[in-house]
């Protein structure tokens, strides 16, 4: 990775420092909007938790390990793209060039999600729906399919919270650094599904990570201290960990949930 690379990344981070809002911020907000549709009485009754239940898809069978969540579950796709964006994209760019790569793929995932969306509108307004055309289809574990971008997607959500929850329980001089945080939030979220090419690039990139209270200063919204950032990552976690749950147990309901990079 060039260096001069890594100045345009910083430079236009900096632009967006002491900015109203924050990713957290927004992320917050738009979760918040989304607990409450889940939340709303068709929605929680619609939900069916099960032990030893063996669901049909395409006329098979496929059994699967805890409870199960019902596949009619509604995730709405464009704030679930928007998230994605906001949280995800946004907070790669400042991590910087080390997470160019992942970035890429975030972006590309995204895009594939909103072409089947503006196809139908209507229909697609539920990512769920999407899932499903692409099982019955026999499709969603091959090429470039909507399924696997959700489930990549998820899985960098799984990341991004993962490195929000080691950075807000460290103190204001950062006990844990940046680099250490990265690394383990990507060992327990993306190594498992990447194939040792991709580990080996990261573990190279990790050099390029910036040093925590940089990382700090750049998601800082304007007139906010760090403390007050610490408690707006936690109740963003507190917001994401549950949906992430849930959207996990639609993954693992149609038998995506093992999927590797190719």
């Amino acid at each position: 990775m060039k260096m001069e690379n890594m100045a345009i990344t910083k430079s236009s981070a900096d632009q967006n420092k002491g900015s109203s809002s924050s990713e957290i911020r927004s992320a917050i907000e738009g979760l918040s909007m989304m607990v409450k549709a889940l939340n709303k009485p068709d929605q929680a009754s619609s939900l069916v938790r099960t032990e030893n239940t063996t669901p049909t898809i395409n006329g098979q069978h496929h059994h699967h390990d805890g409870p199960l969540l019902h596949h009619d579950i509604d995730i709405p796709t464009k704030p679930f793209l928007s998230l994605c964006s906001i949280l995800v994209l946004q907070v790669l760019d400042k991590i910087g060039p080390t997470m160019a790569v992942l970035r890429q793929d975030v972006h590309q995932n995204i895009q594939r999600l909103e072409k089947l969306h503006e196809s139908d509108p209507s229909l697609y307004s539920n990512v769920v729906e999407m899932v499903k055309k692409e099982v019955t289809q026999g499709v969603a574990k091959k090429g470039a399919s909507c399924c696997k971008a959700l489930v990549w997607l998820t899985r960098s959500l799984d990341f991004t919270v993962t490195l929000l929850e080691k950075l807000s329980s460290s103190n204001d001089s950062g006990e844990m650094s940046m680099e250490q945080a990265v690394e383990e939030a990507y060992n327990v979220t993306l190594k498992p599904w990447h194939r040792w090419i991709s580990s080996a690039a990261f573990k190279v990139a990790l050099k390029l990570v910036p040093d925590h209270q940089y990382f700090i200063s750049l998601i800082l919204a304007k007139d906010e201290n760090y403390a007050t950032l610490k408690e707006e990552m936690q109740t963003l976690i507190l917001l994401l960990v549950p949906f992430l749950a849930q959207i996990h147990s639609i993954l693992r309901f149609y038998g995506l949930d093992r999927l590797k990079s190719t």
